[in-house]
């Protein structure tokens, strides 16, 4: 046997009497991790990756634990989005795999570089279905969630896989990668030696790509020829890191923006050209639409609807990478092709100097709709109500971010997440994770946990009461590693809204109604973090601050009025409504 080749099966006695040094999978695996750049590994132990967690942290690499493999991979998504590196999550098989798939397939969609690396049983028996421990062919059923998907087989391939879910992870639209493991590979061994050179660093992860110059041409010929132009930033752009070009296209141009929920503080929310309190305004007259880093998705919808304003004739410029997603909707007047630090470089190098603002009349009309709209919401934000209202609380999560301008800022919910979004200003990039393209729950304690770990910024965690349900656990998780976590439970004892009824007239709790006044903050108090209520804005200003000064993991039970919230946020379209109920249940037409 060469030394090349793995050593597969080696006993000890021959292993003893080996005449070079050895290496195996496990260290193959931690070590082109490490070549990487990997820092931090989120992860679940189990069988068969519990030592590989073990060896991964003695050789100097974080290694954070969960409760439950979908919220590492939360987690190891939003590394990815912060740090424009693959976020690594690394589970058990079967069902822990299962478990790591929901968020990879988050990261997909959220277009974010996330690696999910999980065990799994051995080919020869999965492939014959003899009924193996968790069998499953991982492999396959990745694929349709994943942006690639690749299985090592060879102690000697394991530099070459790593590097392959690198590469895909990040060139073009990042993106979820999954990387499976089967149990004997971890064990395999080989000569150190050669171990070594099979180990491949990736290089230029983040690769540019030049949009051509007559795409260049197109575009600007197009956004000067618009009377009443609008600029839509989406968190494509803040995953860029190139702020400084993007503020400066922004500023050039000088069209009101409005920002997608993760672009938020891109540009500070607070900028004279920021439109967010205009929105209907800016999306219905607007003649001109300029993405950048942003999909004309549901989010959007589809660019088109009343929201849009039907009457008047649209044109669109898109800066995308990835060219399929041109016209996907739309048709895209003037598509460029690229990333956005070289588009923005080659526009601001096409405008030189000479560039013509939009006229007063628009932007005028624009700033003055943004005035007047944030002048009467200001005192709905100021009251003292007790229980709470949205609006009273949302008035001190906006000020308290105001004040800690590099707190990290995670928000989930249907009404918790509604109207902070639309309340709370962010003023720097990427202090802003919530639910994302997918509009999913579960997220908030798993980017809870990147948040503080990847910035070792102060969090503050902004939860509806049903969405914290989907990860509470993970409280002890966040007291185990003792991080700057201030959660926010928005309580009104329900989905949606707490006074909900059984139309039936059972004794059951209407399906949106949760126990009446649950004391959450008693869980964190349970694992030796802070846990208080807050009754009314005072108290959660108060609370707020303490928690901050302390650094202590704190969660804050918030008590809104139960009939505070509406149906499914401002999504409620969404939710179907029956027409024949609506005859027979009096409750349905609420």
């Amino acid at each position: 046997m060469s030394q090349s080749e793995p050593v597969q099966n080696m006993n000890a006695k021959n292993l003893e009497n080996a005449t070079s040094d050895l290496t195996d999978g496990f260290h193959l695996l931690i070590d082109a991790l490490k070549l990487n750049g990997v820092k931090t590994i989120y992860n679940v132990p189990g069988i068969p990756i519990t030592d590989l967690g073990r060896y991964a942290q003695a050789q100097g690499i974080r290694v954070l634990s969960f409760r439950h493999e979908q919220h590492a991979g939360y987690a190891a998504a939003a590394a990815g989005f912060l740090n424009k590196r693959p976020g690594i999550c690394m589970t058990v098989s079967a069902p822990g795999f299962l478990n790591g798939l929901t968020a990879l397939a988050h990261a997909t969609t959220n277009c974010w570089p996330m690696i999910l690396i999980s065990g799994s049983s051995e080919r020869e028996i999965v492939d014959l279905q003899r009924g193996d421990y968790e069998e499953m062919d991982q492999l396959a059923v990745s694929r349709p969630h994943a942006k690639a998907s690749y299985r090592i087989l060879l102690a000697e391939d394991i530099g070459l896989g790593v590097a392959r879910a690198f590469r895909a992870a990040t060139t073009g639209r990042p993106g979820g990668v999954y990387l499976d493991v089967p149990g004997s590979l971890l064990g395999q061994v080989m000569d150190e030696v050669e171990g070594k050179k099979s180990l491949r660093q990736v290089i230029d992860l983040n690769a540019a790509s030049i949009p051509a110059p007559a795409a260049i041409a197109r575009a600007l010929e197009v956004l000067k020829s618009a009377k009443k132009p609008l600029l839509i930033i989406g968190k494509g752009a803040a995953y860029a890191q190139c702020d400084e070009k993007v503020r400066q296209l922004v500023e050039t141009l000088g069209f009101p923006y409005l920002p997608m929920s993760m672009a938020k503080g891109l540009m500070p929310d607070n900028h004279v050209q920021c439109a967010s309190a205009a929105r209907s305004l800016v999306l219905k007259e607007s003649d001109c639409v300029f993405l950048i880093g942003a999909r004309l998705n549901w989010l959007l919808g589809q660019g088109q609807g009343p929201a849009w304003g039907e009457k008047y004739a649209k044109k669109f410029v898109q800066i995308d990478i990835e060219p399929t997603e041109i016209d996907s909707n739309q048709t895209i007047s003037a598509p460029l092709i690229g990333d956005i630090e070289s588009c923005a470089d080659a526009l601001l190098d096409a405008i030189g100097g000479n560039w013509e603002k939009p006229s007063k009349g628009w932007t005028g009309a624009v700033r003055a709709k943004v005035e007047a709209n944030v002048a009467r919401m200001a005192p709905k934000l100021r009251n003292n109500n007790s229980p709470m209202d949205y609006q009273g609380a949302m008035g001190v999560i906006k000020d308290v971010m105001a004040e800690h301008q590099d707190t990290i800022l995670v928000n989930e919910g249907a009404n918790a997440l509604d109207q902070c979004r639309s309340i709370v200003d962010i003023h720097k990039p990427r202090k802003r994770l919530d639910v994302g393209t997918w509009g999913i729950m579960g997220i908030g304690m798993g980017s809870a946990v990147a948040g503080a770990v990847e910035t070792g910024n102060q969090v503050l965690c902004v939860e509806g009461d049903s969405a914290f349900g989907f990860s509470g656990m993970e409280v002890e998780t966040i007291c185990r590693y003792n991080l700057p976590i201030c959660i926010v439970i928005f309580n009104n004892n329900g989905i949606y809204r707490g006074d909900g009824e059984n139309w039936s007239g059972g004794e059951d709790p209407s399906p949106t109604v949760f126990v009446k006044d649950s004391k959450y903050e008693m869980m964190m108090q349970a694992f030796g973090g802070v846990g208080v209520v807050a009754n009314n804005p005072d108290d959660l200003r108060r609370t707020i601050s303490e928690a901050f000064k302390s650094r202590k993991p704190t969660l804050i039970n918030a008590i809104i009025a139960e009939d505070a919230g509406r149906e499914s946020g401002n999504i409620g379209n969404l939710n179907p409504t029956s027409v024949v109920a609506q005859h027979i249940y009096p409750q349905a037409k609420k």
